[in-house]
């Protein structure tokens, strides 16, 4: 390992350019700058004149709210292994299992290592974890990678080669390189094979900053206590000394506020009343309001969900089936690109394979899931698919077995009990399998 390491670092002496700034990112390798420069072109600057970044984009509440809402949802979904055979599938105890739901290295708990692989999805466009293995090929540890310390590019050989990525590991101790089967590579919407597309430079970029702005001109006015900046008028002439008495007596009346602004003093009939525009003349509120639905727009999330509510009319079943649509259309995509990525690196057959259960998050209310189960039980006029202790074990009840660990069929007939799968052991993951595509003849 540290020869390969050595040898990483003299061959790639550009990566010698690779500056790290105080915020902890490093620029990027000229390889890797194609890619990179669609991201962050026109420094990070918008129209509205303000830098958007990983920083500051998270001190929008709307997307932290956002962010934390998606993150937090996919973080707190199960991870069961699974095992193909002749009867369809069936949940199987594996060495990964508590890996992808417990703890996939020693210094991270998995619920937060997925919440930050998908926060550097939604911010940076793509999450990085490299694989830990053993001499048998089997993954003991993923560990966890910031964005900002990883570069890649992809290698070919010929023109027609697919080619395969390349991954650069920015550490404590120096670079070293990996192959794209030691590295998990979530990618985010719009991936062309090397990158993908990250929201906050994509879909959210004007409107965050625009919110970024509209968040200053705000903590701007009020902390001059809301007041316009105005000018006094006078039909007389005042002498310097009389000035000076006003404005002194206007301090001591207003001396509070921490702005503490001095009115202009005008003579001569001069006749001007306000200099800048006051929060109603600049649409501040309704700006602020609509900034937070175009950024949810941007991340698919319900507006409600983050506590914009004021045009929120649906109610009950209404809410329920946002909510639903939620997971479906917003959380579904990411969900599965995670599975994609978990699959192929750390089986590498089909025998095996993991997928998120989202059924927590699409039941109803307690009267729609009783008349579910009873339904899927066998209830009156309904074929029964589900055994009781199926049932009980979606409730987090403990099993009764017997009779209650089969499935009824119509009439109250029990089937006979199909035989479990075993499971096999994780070294074999890595083997090739009968009727795969990878086996020569």
């Amino acid at each position: 390992m540290a020869r390969e390491r050595l040898s990483v670092v003299v061959a790639l002496d550009h990566a010698a350019r690779a500056s790290i700034r105080a915020d902890g990112a490093a620029t990027t390798l000229s390889s890797d700058r194609e890619g990179m420069a669609q991201i962050f072109r026109d420094p990070f600057n918008t129209v509205a004149g303000a830098v958007v970044n990983e920083s500051t984009a998270m001190r929008v509440s709307a997307v932290y709210a956002c962010t934390r809402l998606i993150s937090g949802a996919i973080a707190g979904l199960p991870i069961p292994v699974y095992q193909r055979g002749v009867e369809g599938r069936q949940r199987v105890e594996h060495d990964y299992w508590w890996m992808l739901n417990e703890q996939p290295c020693a210094t991270w708990s998995a619920s937060a290592w997925r919440e930050f692989a998908q926060l550097q999805v939604l911010l940076r466009g793509d999450a990085i974890a490299y694989l830990l293995r053993n001499r048998a090929g089997v993954v003991t540890a993923v560990v966890p990678w910031a964005r900002s310390k990883v570069r890649w590019e992809l290698v070919k050989q010929s023109a027609r080669d697919p080619g395969r990525l390349k991954y650069y590991f920015l550490s404590d101790e120096g670079t070293f390189g990996a192959d794209q089967d030691d590295v998990l590579h979530f990618p985010g919407f719009g991936f062309n094979g090397v990158h993908s597309m990250s929201v906050i430079q994509w879909g959210a970029r004007n409107g965050i900053g625009i919110a970024i702005k509209g968040d200053d001109m705000a903590g701007n006015f009020f902390s001059s206590g809301g007041k316009p900046e105005i000018a006094i008028t006078s039909a007389k002439s005042m002498t310097p000394k009389m000035q000076g008495e006003f404005q002194h007596a206007w301090n001591e009346k207003y001396r509070d506020y921490s702005d503490n602004r001095v009115p202009l003093i005008l003579t001569e009939g001069l006749d001007v009343k306000e200099l800048t525009m006051s929060a109603v003349d600049a649409q501040l509120i309704e700006t602020r309001k609509w900034q937070v639905i175009d950024i949810a727009r941007a991340f698919g999330v319900p507006p409600f969900l983050i506590g914009e509510t004021e045009k929120q009319t649906s109610f009950g079943s209404g809410v329920e089936s946002l909510g639903i649509g939620f997971v479906k259309y917003t959380l579904k995509p990411h969900i599965t690109r995670f599975d994609h990525e978990l699959n192929r690196k750390l089986f590498r057959t089909s025998r095996h394979f993991v997928e998120h259960n989202v059924d927590g998050f699409l039941e109803g209310d307690a009267k729609a899931q009783a008349e579910y189960f009873a339904k899927a039980l066998g209830g009156p006029g309904s074929q029964g698919y589900m055994a009781v202790d199926e049932v009980r074990r979606i409730k987090n009840l403990p099993p009764m077995g017997g009779e209650f660990a089969k499935v009824m069929k119509a009439g109250g007939e029990a089937p006979e009990e199909p035989k479990p799968l075993e499971a096999d052991d994780p070294t074999d993951d890595n083997k090739p399998q009968e009727g795969d595509d990878d086996v020569q003849e």
